[in-house]
Formats: C-alpha cells, sequence, structure tokens
C-alpha cells in the first residue's frame, strides 16, 4: 500500500514538474512550433517553386528549339535569353551554347559579356566549371592580348583540373601564332611534365615542339 501510494506521489510531482516547466517556458515553446511550421511551409513552397521554374524553362526551351526548326531566329533568341538570365545552372548553359551554335550572337563583346554572366551567376561543379572557363579562353583566343588571356586561363593552370593539358595547348598554339616561338615552347613542355595523359596530347605536344624547331 505505500509503495502505491510513494508511485502516485511519485507521479503527481513529475506531472508537476513538466507543468511548471511548461508553464515557464511555454512562449518559447509556442515560438519554436511556430517557427518549425513556418519553416516547413517555406521549404515546401521553395521546393514547389524552383521545380515550377524548371518546367518552365524546359518548356520554354523546346519552344525556342522548335523556332529555330522553322527559321524563327528572332522570336528564339529572345526565349534564350530570358532562359539565359534566369540563372538557373543547367538551362542557363543550354540556352547559352544553343545560341552560340546558332550564331544567334555575332558580337565578341556581347558573348564574352554573357560568359562571364553565366560564370559569375551560376553555381557548378568543379569540372564543368573549368570546362567553361576553357570554353571561354577558347574563344577569347583570337580576340585578347596575351595578358588576358593567361588571365581568363590562370585557374586551370593552377589546378589539376583533366582540362589543365587543354589549356596548355591553347596557350602553345596562341604563342605559336604570335611568333613567339619560346614560350610556346614552355607551354608544350609542360604538357609532357604532366603523368597519365591520353597518348594524343603527348602526341600533339611532341609533334608541335619538333615544328618549332624546324621553323
Amino acid at each position: 500500500m505505500s509503495e502505491n501510494l510513494f508511485e502516485a506521489q511519485y507521479d503527481i510531482t513529475k506531472k508537476s514538474k513538466i507543468k511548471k516547466f511548461f508553464d515557464s517556458n511555454k512562449i518559447f515553446i509556442y515560438s519554436s512550433v511556430i517557427i518549425l511550421i513556418i519553416v516547413i511551409v517555406s521549404l515546401n513552397f521553395y521546393l514547389a517553386n524552383k521545380q515550377s521554374k524548371k518546367i518552365t524553362l524546359s518548356e520554354n526551351y523546346i519552344q525556342a528549339k522548335l523556332y529555330l526548326e522553322s527559321e524563327s531566329k528572332t522570336e528564339a533568341l529572345k526565349i534564350l535569353k530570358e532562359i539565359f538570365f534566369a540563372n538557373d545552372s543547367t538551362y542557363s548553359t543550354l540556352s547559352f551554347f544553343l545560341m552560340l551554335n546558332q550564331n544567334l550572337i555575332n558580337d565578341r563583346d556581347e558573348i564574352s559579356s554573357l560568359f562571364n554572366h553565366l560564370l559569375e551567376n551560376n553555381k557548378f561543379d568543379k569540372d564543368l566549371k573549368n570546362l567553361l572557363i576553357y570554353k571561354k579562353a577558347l574563344f577569347n583566343a583570337n580576340f585578347v592580348e596575351e595578358s588576358e588571356l593567361l588571365e581568363n586561363i590562370k585557374p586551370l593552370l593552377n589546378s589539376e583540373s583533366l582540362w589543365k593539358p587543354h589549356a596548355l595547348l591553347l596557350l602553345g598554339d596562341f604563342f605559336t601564332l604570335q611568333g613567339q616561338k619560346l614560350k610556346a615552347t614552355e607551354f608544350y613542355k609542360q604538357i609532357l611534365l604532366i603523368n597519365n595523359l591520353q597518348k594524343d596530347f603527348y602526341d600533339q605536344a611532341r609533334s608541335r615542339l619538333v615544328n618549332n624547331i624546324d621553323e
């Protein structure tokens, strides 16, 4: 009997402590619950909105391609630019290269500006970002001065990216065309020092070195 009475008193004491804790912290508890609900609702809204945006971009991209098929390039360009400036890493990239491949933009400065916007306003994984840096340098190689080209391609030269040998080959060819064979030779030699490249890279570097010596 005494044991049952003790258990009953313990339960009452425990419940009293819980009630006291709740009463003392109810504002904090209610606030936490409300904040949690707001976070969950906001997250669901964000994800739904993001998915809806993806669907819209996808539909617009398809529409732009249909315009291109019907030779309505002005309408296609307008849509592709809207997609590009939506700053979605997937569809901004797709729209940009579709504009380039279809020769919808011919102004060099505008293309260079779009390259910069793409890289600065979208998140890419490391390899894709390095590819875009290389593509930008490749495009600019025929127009920019040596210092600008080196600045553009520096991130690849300072990395172990799979695009590094491409960058070195590009710079070697750039300086060869500029008649600066000593500089070109240095970049070709750097390719030969990289381990585990495809044989084609070594062959191209050696071939260009031989041509530079012969000339």
